[in-house]
């Protein structure tokens, strides 16, 4: 019988989480600061107190749900379990809590990645969107047709895309032509796990290349290639790969239980893993952490 810890991605910020436990507890407010400190900048306040407008900035999101996540562990003072894995950005989360990485470094790297995926597609060209009650096998097909990308995995009957605009709409309407219950543009302000995202993929493998990465104390289960990864020069070469491909979890899930795993922990802010885990696998207990 094994675990895993699982670490959400972009989504599931909301402006005041974890503001109680920062006040409150003495080891979240350490990585807080060492995050604001990591940045040059007061990330906290607007983690704490918005506005959402200036949250949900794909450069500000992405080290703000990493601080959340790992303030929160930190909190409850858990060991590790015998795997982490994290959902495109969680992948960065989960090696920083098994270890591979510092608190500072995951923050620049977030910090670096988000500003690279907003550079890299002018404002209104890219699109992402969540196509909901056809396979993975029916979506591929139809992007296939559209020169469009998966960009998640996410579920049965929960498939993202991404990619131009155009050619994201027009996966949209061939999806509901052929029985999607809904396909409806996601509020992202980039295009995710796409080959638009290349400048950016190129601009991470850069920054990787000159950040220490250890060997991560447990194995992280690779959206990549949704098995587990351990030697740091292999993770770094996934963390740039993932930039301009789909996130296969999915599939990670349901390689859980051949791996031992009986159990998923979820930390950081909201509920989505747990309830994509539940629907994938339902015999993996899957739970929030609790602080």
């Amino acid at each position: 019988m094994s675990s895993v810890f699982v670490f959400p991605g972009q989504g599931s910020q909301s402006v005041g989480m974890a503001r109680e436990l920062y006040e409150n507890n003495a080891a979240a407010r350490a990585v807080f600061d060492e995050v604001d400190d990591a940045l040059g900048e007061k990330l906290s306040d607007i983690i704490f107190n918005g506005p959402a407008d200036d949250l949900t900035l794909t450069r500000n999101v992405q080290p703000a749900i990493m601080a959340t996540s790992i303030a929160m562990l930190r909190a409850a003072d858990v060991s590790l379990p015998e795997f982490v894995a994290g959902h495109s950005l969680g992948e960065y989360t989960a090696l920083c809590a098994a270890g591979a990485l510092s608190i500072a470094d995951t923050a620049r790297l977030l910090r670096t990645r988000g500003d690279a995926m907003q550079s890299a597609v002018p404002v209104g060209h890219g699109l992402t969107a969540v196509i909901l009650g056809l396979t993975i096998e029916q979506v591929r097909e139809i992007c296939a047709q559209t020169d469009c990308d998966v960009a998640n995995d996410n579920c049965p009957g929960q498939v993202v895309i991404s990619g131009a605009r155009e050619t994201v709409e027009k996966t949209m309407e061939l999806a509901k032509a052929n029985g999607a219950k809904r396909a409806m543009a996601l509020a992202l302000s980039v295009p995710v796990h796409c080959r638009i995202q290349s400048p950016a993929a190129d601009a991470m493998r850069e920054a990787l290349a000159n950040v220490k990465m250890a060997t991560p104390s447990v194995p992280l289960i690779a959206n990549k290639t949704a098995a587990p990864m351990s030697d740091p020069d292999e993770i770094k070469q996934e963390l740039v790969y993932q930039m301009t491909h789909g996130v296969r979890w999915r599939e990670s899930v349901l390689n859980m239980p051949s791996l031992g795993i009986t159990d998923a922990i979820e930390i950081g802010p909201g509920s989505v893993l747990t309830g994509l885990i539940g629907r994938i696998c339902p015999e993996i207990n899957a739970k929030k952490l609790e602080i």
